[in-house]
Parts: C-alpha cells; structure tokens; sequence
C-alpha cells in the first residue's frame, strides 16, 4: 500500500508544472510521509455544479496547478462536443494564492484546444466575469475563486454562456471529460494566443450598474464599507461615484486584497468577528448603513445602528440577516413598480413569497444556489439568505455583491428622506405580513463522515415535534418534490415554522436553516413578538441538535 503510494506521489511529481507544489510534495516523498500522502492521492477533488473548491497543495485532492489544468481540459473537450469549436471563453480570477497562474493555465489550455480565451485585466469581482460572459458572446466562462473559503483555499467555477452557473448534467458530462484526461503530456499549453483584456468591459459592467438605480431617486446615504481583503473596493466605489452617493468611509485595515485575510478567521460577513472593525469604524463615522463584500465580491452584506432598549439612546451596530436584505430589497424594488418573477431558493424566508404575491407577482422557490435561481422564468429579482441577490438579471445572471449595495443604500436614502430607516421598512412588513424570524444551525466538521451520520439518523430516526410544535410534514428532498430535482436535503413543515437541514455545497457544514412565523396585529406587538420568536428558533435549535446527535 505504501509503495503504491509513493509511485503514485512520484508520477504526479513528474508532471507538476508548479516549481512550488513539486517541492512540497518532493518533501513527503523524502519524508515517507504516507498519512499526508494519503490524504492527497486517495481520490480526485470531484468537479461538481459548485465547479472545484478545496485547499491548496500537491496532489488529485488539492487545488494546483495540475488540477485546474485538467479541468481546463475536460471543459474544453466538452464545449468541442457540444459545437463550439472555435467559441470564447472569458476567465476571471480573484487575488487569492494561486488565482492569477490558474487563470493563465485555463487560458493556454483553451487555446492550445482550438477555443478563443480572453483574460480579466485583473483581479475583479466575480460578477463582472458573469457579465462578461453574456457582453462578449462568450460560449463560457471560468471563474478562479474560493469566494469566503479559509486563506488556504482556492476554486474553479464553471458558467456557460447564458451566464449562469452550470447545471446538472453539464456538470457530469465535463466531470467525465476531466476523467479521461490520462496524463497532463496530451494537454497542449500554448505559451501565447490568448486575450488581455483591458477595461472596456469593467466599464460595460459598471455603465449597467446605473440601470440598476431609479431615476432621479435619493442618493444621500452615507456608508462605512469594507471590501473582506477582496477584490470589491475599486469596483464598488466607482460605481458608487457614478451614482453620486457619498464616497464610502473605508475599513481600512481590510480595503486592499490580501490573500492572507490577516484580520478575520473566516473572510465571510457571517461569521463572527468578520465584521468588527467595521463597527469600530461605524462608531467613528457615524453613517447611515454599513456595506460588506466577501472577498470576491458576490454577496453583500449589510449592517444597521440598532437603538438599545432600554431608554438610554445607545447605539450599536448589527447585521442584518441576508433574509431581511432579500425582502427589503424586495419590497423596494414593488415599491418602485418593478415586474418579473421573485424567486429564491428554498432554505431562504417565505416572506418573499408572501411580498410578490401581495403585489400580484410571480414567485418560486428553487433549489440552493444561484446557479437554479438565475434559470428562473421571467425572473426579475431572486436572493437567496446567505447573502447573495440578484437585482439586475439582464446584466448578471448570477449574485452580484455590487449592484446589492447600490439599492439597499438607494432604499436607504429614499428611506433617510421620509425620516425613517431600513428598520422601520422590516417593521412596516412585520405587521403587514407577520413577523418572519429566521435563523441558522451551522455545525462545521473535520471528518465529513459526521455529516452523512447525522443526514442518516434523521432518516432513520425522523423527529416528530420540534420545540413542542408537532411537524405536520416531512419531506426528503433526495425524492425531488413538485418543481425541484433531487437533492440531498430534509425539509420539515410545523404549525407556524419551517426547518430545512441539508449538507453545505461548498464547506465542511451541516447546515440546518429554521424559520418562525408569528402574526403580528400592530407595531404595539412586535416586541412581544420578537420575543416568542426567539424563544422558537432557540428551542428549534436544541430540539434538532438533539435529533441530529450533533
């Protein structure tokens, strides 16, 4: 078994184009390192509809350079079989470790196979590769991002050239091309031939972001943003400048990209800490809203003063959950007359629902992620609760962590200018619609084998009340349900309260998403409302922690 490891560590050293991945893995190999060998050459990083994403070093279990190579190969046999002989594919890439080299990689191969790539001037955000796409006829696109993974890791994610994600079975079909790559010799890797974009197509991009704005709407919002060590800051505070609000106060600390991300654990919004020093510069400023990217710039995150309670006129700051953005950004855009389907995926608030219907719109529910939300029919607006919207479908089919901010801080200047707040807005659709609180049980895991444990003990052992509330309706998702696929998930319906619990596509999570509706007869009653709904989603929490055994 060792020896059979070691062949296989120095067959896979042989063909490493990576000066740096051939060193560390020279050094197992020296080092007769078998348990970290191991975990790099038992099995491949599977190619799915999220594309790749894993740490980086040497090895089929790793991202590298060889990796993405094969999957650059496996990508461009597939877009040949389906006729796109000569077709461009546009690439993107974040600042991470590795992006830019992995980026040049998926171009030469692309090349070398007969297709036209063109290359992002530079580090971009991530909807800015989904709108190039569609502006340049591309017949696909690729984008090298891990998005709010740990500093350790990168990704590879795949659009076709409707500028949506891919989507079983193109996901199978390209997964199954990248398998029959038999050794990196056969992929031509030309040194030249591919395109260098300049800034013509950033300048497209951010000429649609003013579409995204009312005409001659309030723009007097002042912001505090932070840019999570990304790559959003010049992006979003040009077309900030563009819509003339006031120039954002930045975090400074975590303006510029830094691959790194030396001052977060986790380079994501949600996670505790992440957002910190952006309070801390919030409480020096004093601006109407706070603006968060996550480091690639697709989801947005937003933060709001919060008055204290208890009579003494403190203030403090805190996130708004990505279900409270996705319907004010909702009742917004009604407010402004918009028409189209509302859709959202199917772990994010039914207020949604509730709103589209309420204005005589269409609205769906899909499953998780925007590669299903964008593909709904007529859609006009789609966000899904971890903090990802979709406001300007025409433009970018996909999150865009940009054109978000631009309307949550126009909602809030229209806001600022009738005296009131985004708090008030989430108030107004409490009493009209009920109070919809959600949360999340998020357990993240070293050995993934916990999570398939705790998806079969719940099959196996199904609870019947959560919270003291009876489930009325148990669905598994891995049957499909009328208008979604199959997918590995459990939804349970209960008397005012939902849960779904499904493994995460992209982290080592078990992710259980709780939702409690409580009717609401005036403003009078919110509180005693937010009350009762937090003392639910609490007990909802520990009730299926236990059933899990997690």
């Amino acid at each position: 078994m060792h020896d059979e490891l070691i062949a296989q560590a120095q067959a896979w050293l042989t063909e490493d184009p990576d000066p740096d991945t051939r060193t560390e893995l020279a050094r197992l190999i020296d080092a007769q390192d078998h348990t970290e060998l191991a975990a790099r050459f038992t099995g491949t990083l599977q190619f799915g509809t999220a594309g790749l994403r894993g740490e980086l070093g040497a090895g089929p279990m790793r991202m590298n350079r060889s990796v993405v190579i094969r999957a650059a190969a496996g990508l461009a046999a597939y877009l040949k079989k389906q006729g796109h002989d000569d077709g461009l594919v546009v690439i993107g890439y974040d600042a991470r470790h590795k992006s830019h080299d992995f980026a040049l990689d998926t171009a030469a191969v692309m090349t070398g196979a007969g297709l036209r790539a063109a290359v992002l001037p530079r580090p971009l955000p991530t909807p800015v590769l989904a709108f190039a796409i569609r502006h340049l006829g591309a017949v696909a696109g690729v984008e090298v991002t891990a998005s709010h993974n740990p500093p350790r890791d990168n990704g590879y994610k795949v659009y076709l050239g409707d500028g949506s994600q891919i989507v079983p079975p193109a996901d199978a079909d390209i997964a199954a091309e990248i398998a029959a790559v038999a050794s990196l010799t056969t992929v031509p890797r030309p040194a030249h031939g591919w395109d260098t974009l300049d800034d013509s197509v950033l300048d497209a991009y951010l000429t649609r972001t003013d579409a995204v704005l009312a005409k001659d709407s309030p723009r007097t919002a002042r912001t505090v943003y932070t840019a999570m060590h990304g790559v959003g800051k010049d992006v979003l505070l040009a077309a900030f400048a563009r819509a003339g609000f006031p120039a954002p106060a930045l975090v400074t600390e975590q303006a510029d990209p830094d691959p790194d991300f030396p001052t977060v654990a986790f380079p994501n919004p949600e996670e505790p800490g992440a957002m910190d020093l952006a309070f801390a510069t919030a409480r020096e400023t004093a601006p109407d809203l706070i603006i968060a990217n996550d480091p690639d710039a697709d989801r947005c995150a937003v933060a709001v003063r919060d008055v204290d309670g208890d009579g003494g006129g403190d203030t403090d700051w805190r996130m708004l959950r990505g279900d409270e953005v996705g319907a004010l950004l909702a009742a917004h855009l009604v407010h402004r007359g918009a028409t189209g389907t509302f859709a959202e995926s199917i772990v994010s608030s039914s207020l949604l629902g509730r709103i589209a219907e309420k204005a005589g719109l269409p609205h769906v529910e899909t499953l998780t992620g925007f590669k299903w939300i964008a593909r709904a029919e007529g859609l006009r607006y789609g966000y899904e609760e971890a903090l990802g919207y979709c406001v300007d479908p025409d433009g970018v089919r996909d999150k865009d962590g940009i054109t978000a901010a631009l309307l949550i801080t126009e909602l809030a200047s229209r806001l600022r200018s009738e005296g009131r707040t985004l708090l008030d807005l989430l108030d107004d659709l409490a009493v009209e619609h009920g109070l919809h609180a959600t949360d999340q049980l998020s357990v993240r895991v070293e050995d993934l084998s916990l999570i398939a444990a705790a998806m079969h003990r719940l099959r196996e052992q199904p609870p019947t009340e959560l919270a003291g509330l009876p489930i009325t309706r148990t669905d598994d998702l891995t049957q499909g349900t009328e208008g979604l696929p199959p997918t590995d998930g459990l939804r349970y319906t209960l008397d005012g309260a939902r849960v779904i619990v499904r493994p995460s596509g992209t982290e080592p999570k078990l992710k259980c998403y709780l939702e409690v509706v409580v009717p609401v007869a005036s403003r009078a009653d919110l509180p005693t409302a937010r009350a009762k709904a937090t003392t639910l989603l609490e007990s909802i929490k520990r009730d299926l922690s236990t059933a899990a055994g997690i």
